[in-house]
């Protein structure tokens, strides 16, 4: 299974899990875990996903999720968790 980290932040408003979620819908990507808050207004928001069912490469599933991003003014960053665990292990 090919997991990704994406978290998502920015000025809170209505239809971000939507918006993000369809995104991967329509990708066909999965998600696994999924936590979210609101502090002061700003939206915090961290995916776990499982990529395998996207059949496309990850810097497309990027690309994807960027214009979402720049739609709803949002940050969207996305990264490998195999990438992500080796920079947390020591």
């Amino acid at each position: 299974m090919t997991k990704a980290l994406i978290s998502v932040t920015g000025l809170d408003t209505t239809g971000i899990i939507a918006r993000i979620s369809t995104k991967l819908y329509e990708l066909n990507i999965n998600i696994l875990d999924i936590t979210q808050t609101i502090l002061g207004g700003y939206f915090t928001m961290m995916m776990v996903v499982d990529l395998d069912g996207a059949h496309m490469e990850f810097d497309k599933i990027n690309q994807h999720l960027q214009t979402v991003s720049e739609q709803i003014g949002m940050t969207v960053h996305m990264q490998r968790m195999d990438i992500f665990d080796a920079m947390h292990r020591i």
